[in-house]
């Protein structure tokens, strides 16, 4: 953002503050003073009338001039092709060093004296603004023949660009900075005149008619203006729309970028032609978008979107007659929404409009009206059509303790409040302690409680809040966050030492590749996805890890074990954390003792794997296509599902060419690790039973150890399956081999206590309606 002193000087009484002064204010209060220079012009460069001009006889393009500079009349060689008799003219005279390095001296050009030099912009150090010299007028104050041109304050200037955040869209004009420095200076602003309507002029309505739709998202206000010949502005908005780099042919839009930059009201101008060739009335239709952006139409044809574009074919032009001025503004955070919807985009424009631009629309509109009427051959009609925006501001419940907590220092209800009324707050509602403040609609950048806070230090200014020695307090870190952290890692380092490596994917997963394998689908679709591989939110981990084993596959490895840690999405979108195991070919390498020819992985040396990571768990059955239907369980940890296991289904290992694969996937939030507690174990040595029993086909283990359980015996240590047998003379049972551990803690077993333990035993499952063997 660039400003100049005298720029800031229309707006507010700056002449008695050094540049000093005002760059230190400014980066106090947080608009970062990125850069510094002068715009001065070299003394011996004065104000001249050319009095007289003639061709040179000797050149096509050299021109003779009789320049008045007050107390002499000095011949001067000018090859200008825009130099006229009657002009006033800056005036470089002899010993004038110009700021390229040149010194003006007497010279003869084509035989033709010369004393001094007519000069352009550039050759002043300014922006271009025309092909030629630059010709003076009263804009720049009175003119006054042979006076010092660096006498002028635009031309003994100093240009500061500032660094603005992208919240601070009410800072992107001279006016909003002015505003801000006003309250750090303790200045009051200069007082804006309301634009007065001329009598006896067309109205408005003889040319535009508003047809709005309700509750839109932005305001308007429109003003139409007749150009009778073509107009010149003046030399002042020339040289500033040259110093912030936007000056244009045409000179309507050159104003409209002069008053934007200057209030920060968004401009935009319509060619009355452009919709109809009669000078009839038209309508303006203001239609509210999908994203809430306002849409206007002319005649069924979109002319433009509020804040992000305007139609280049109905934009104004240096030969039109009859002009429709906009002035708009838009809800930043529906610029934000919408811009992604549209390719079109005018980048001056979003820079502005989404960052928060002024929605005082009649500041901009008078300013600019004001610079109409200063113009010749331009008309003004009378009145206006407007709409406004229904939103009320936002309203804030303040404390004033706790802004002084947050500050760290106190300061009194009198000072903050007085602060806020100087930045445009209003004052709703206050007691002692409480305050309710509006925060005006060009403040879109404050929102809470903090905002607030940051506003009265940078008024107050940082460097006179008073420092405070450091607190030490620490303070217990334990909580879920590390918890959970920890288990993860103790995960991982359990998974590495059953020989597992981790491996780690994008959480975005193929949409019909999850399908194919029967898994559910987020109902959340993604609008602009990084591929069509990578298309939906992954609802597992097993889809990457297949791919991992059939790339492993094809690069010959024959044993490939694999996990992963990560987030996945359920269909209603929430986010869970999983934990997911793959292992894929044999479970040994080639050596001696297996005869270089190991076995394939087995469901039984998986499960093994993952109760040695995730510690013990009970297998339900269950019924997943993904699975093999004669290899496959649900994994139940505290009478909660955790998840599954089992054997890749044949048919999807053949379609991936895949060795046999077993998977594996978890809820990590179920797999929560106990505190371990130290127990007193028995020095004393154990006694084995073993126990065999007939059971029917079909019948559940877990009964068996259900009832075991139950009988609370002391001396039990353990007991396990050991053998599952049948054959033809068994029919419809099985042959059910149970191994029973016992042990005292404190003495050495008897065989009585071990009988009488196993006899309970035998009539508990006799109770079940089961017999030995």
């Amino acid at each position: 953002m660039i400003i100049t002193k005298s720029w800031l000087n229309d707006w507010l009484d700056l002449e008695n503050k050094t540049i000093d002064e005002i760059t230190y204010k400014l980066n106090s209060i947080g608009i970062e003073v990125d850069r510094v220079c002068d715009l001065k012009v070299p003394d011996n460069i004065v104000v001249g009338f050319v009095k007289e001009k003639i061709k040179h006889e000797n050149s096509d393009k050299l021109s003779i001039c009789q320049v008045d500079i007050g107390n002499e009349i000095l011949q001067i060689i000018c090859g200008a092709k825009n130099v006229e008799q009657g002009q006033y003219v800056a005036v470089a005279l002899k010993g004038a060093c110009m700021p390229n390095g040149m010194k003006i001296q007497d010279a003869k050009l084509r035989g033709v004296e010369s004393h001094g030099m007519l000069c352009s912009s550039t050759e002043l150090g300014f922006g271009k603004i025309n092909e030629g010299i630059m010709i003076l007028d009263e804009s720049i104050g009175v003119l006054k023949l042979g006076k010092a041109l660096n006498s002028y304050a635009i031309f003994n200037d100093t240009l500061i660009e500032v660094e603005l955040t992208p919240n601070r869209g009410d800072c992107l004009s001279i006016y909003g900075i002015a505003y801000d420095l006003s309250v750090a200076l303790g200045l009051n602003l200069k007082e804006t005149k309301a634009f007065k309507e001329s009598e006896n002029v067309l109205g408005i309505g003889r040319i535009l008619r508003l047809v709005a739709q309700q509750d839109l998202n932005s305001c308007y206000n429109y003003r139409v203006i007749e150009i009778k010949e073509k107009i010149q502005i003046n030399l002042i908005i020339s040289l500033r729309l040259a110093q912030i780099e936007n000056f244009q042919k045409d000179p309507i839009q050159n104003l409209l970028n002069y008053v934007t930059h200057s209030t920060g009201v968004l401009f935009n101008a319509y060619d009355l032609s452009s919709f109809t060739k009669e000078n009839e009335e038209i309508t303006f239709n203001l239609d509210k978008g999908s994203c809430g952006e306002t849409k206007i139409s002319c005649k069924d044809k979109l002319i433009s979107i509020s804040g992000i574009y305007q139609e280049e074919k109905y934009k104004n032009e240096e030969n039109s007659k009859i002009v429709i001025i906009e002035a708009n503004y838009t809800e930043p955070s529906i610029i934000a929404n919408a811009k992604t919807n549209y390719k079109k985009q005018d980048e001056k424009t979003i820079y502005r409009s989404f960052r928060g631009s002024e929605p005082r629309l009649n500041l901009g509109m008078d300013f600019l009206l004001h610079i109409f009427k200063q113009i010749q051959n331009l008309i003004i009609y009378s009145s206006s059509q407007q709409t406004t925006l229904n939103k009320q501001p936002l309203t804030i419940p303040i404390d004033i303790e706790s802004i002084n907590k947050i500050v760290g220092q106190n300061i009194s209800k009198d000072t903050i409040l007085d602060i806020l009324k100087r930045l445009g707050f209003k004052i709703i509602f206050s007691n002692d302690k409480l305050v309710n403040i509006e925060v005006p609609m060009r403040r879109s950048d404050i929102k809470n409680l903090a905002d607030i806070c940051e506003e009265v230090v940078r008024i107050i200014g940082i460097d006179n809040i008073a420092s405070k020695g450091l607190e030490l307090v620490e303070k217990n870190r334990l909580n879920l966050t590390y918890e959970n952290y920890k288990h993860f890692v103790e995960l991982r380092k359990k998974a590495v030492s059953n020989g597992y490596f981790e491996s780690l994917h994008y959480v975005l997963d193929n949409e019909v590749e999850l399908q194919e394998l029967g898994f559910d689908l987020v109902k959340l679709k993604l609008l602009n996805p990084i591929n069509a591989e990578l298309n939906t939110l992954r609802t597992t981990l097993l889809n990457h890890l297949l791919k991992a084993i059939s790339l492993n596959t094809k690069n010959s490895k024959k044993i490939i074990k694999l996990f992963e840690i990560g987030s996945v999405f359920n269909a209603n979108n929430e986010e869970l954390n999983h934990i997911a195991f793959v292992h894929s070919g044999y479970k040994e390498e080639a050596k001696i003792s297996n005869k270089a020819k190991p076995e394939f992985v087995n469901f039984y040396d998986f499960l093994l794997d993952i109760k040695n990571i995730i510690g013990n768990f009970e297998l339900k059955a269950s019924k997943y296509d993904i699975l093999s239907p004669y290899e496959q369980a649900d994994i139940y940890i505290n009478d909660f599902k955790a998840g599954f296991i089992g054997r890749l289904h044949l048919k999807i290992e053949n379609e991936k060419d895949l060795m046999r694969t077993y998977i594996c996937e978890l809820n990590l939030d179920l797999i929560k690790q106990d505190l371990k507690v130290a127990k007193n174990y028995s020095k004393f040595p154990a006694i084995s039973r073993d126990l065999s029993v007939l059971i029917p086909k079909g019948y559940e283990y877990k009964n068996i150890k259900k009832s075991i359980e139950e009988l609370n015996l002391e001396i039990l240590e353990n007991f396990r399956l050991v053998d599952l047998y049948s054959d033809e003379n068994l029919k419809e049972f099985y042959s059910l081999t149970i191994a029973f551990t016992f042990r005292d803690k404190n003495k050495t077993l008897e065989d009585t206590q071990v009988i009488e333990c196993m006899d309970k035993i035998l009539q508990s499952l006799k109770d079940l309606g089961l017999e030995l063997r």
